[in-house]
């Protein structure tokens, strides 16, 4: 006769399943820390990446500061160089006139008395009383002569009486040129 003892095979059976729960148990732990290290991993790294935003965020304030401070610079040295230009303008508008009046007194004949002159731009209106018609012709021929002076040209003239002597009225037009 044949005896099983059935007892060790239950006991095996048993002993597997208690194994299998260790191991399982095992397997759930592991992944449980696992899933905390990757979990610990990713808020280390949101923390770093949130710092380094902060920190980023900080130098564009820092930076946007600069670039207002360098474009309120800019436009105080646009406005400095707009004055200093309107001041050179003004210098050689001053030494022109200068320079036109010269020339004029230089080429002015004595038999001929200025009135007025007007300067608009880069014209320029005599008016004056003369001797005679001789006398006005040399005055314009010798300011056509001169390089301050173009496009002379005799607007009127008129022959007007002054205490008994005939005189010649006259006016001109001409352009200065550019220094």
């Amino acid at each position: 006769m044949i005896k099983i003892n059935l007892l060790l095979r239950e006991k095996k059976k048993k002993a597997g399943v208690s194994k299998e729960i260790v191991v399982a148990i095992a397997a759930v732990l592991i992944l449980v820390a696992l899933l905390g290290l990757v979990q610990w991993k990713m808020t280390s790294d949101i923390e770093s990446t949130q710092k380094e935003i902060a920190k980023t965020q900080e130098q564009i304030k820092f930076y946007e500061a600069q670039i207002a401070k360098a474009s309120k610079a800019q436009k105080e040295k646009e406005l400095l160089e707009e004055k200093l230009r309107v001041i050179n303008d003004l210098r050689r508008q001053k030494s022109s006139s200068a320079r036109v009046l010269d020339e004029i007194s230089m080429q002015k004949p004595e038999k001929l008395q200025l009135e007025s002159m007007r300067k608009d731009g880069t014209k320029l209106g005599i008016e004056g009383i003369a001797l005679d018609d001789e006398t006005v012709a040399n005055f314009m021929t010798s300011l056509r002569r001169s390089k301050l002076f173009k496009s002379v040209d005799l607007v009127v003239s008129e022959q007007i009486e002054q205490s008994k002597i005939k005189l010649k009225k006259f006016t001109l037009s001409c352009e200065i040129t550019p220094m």
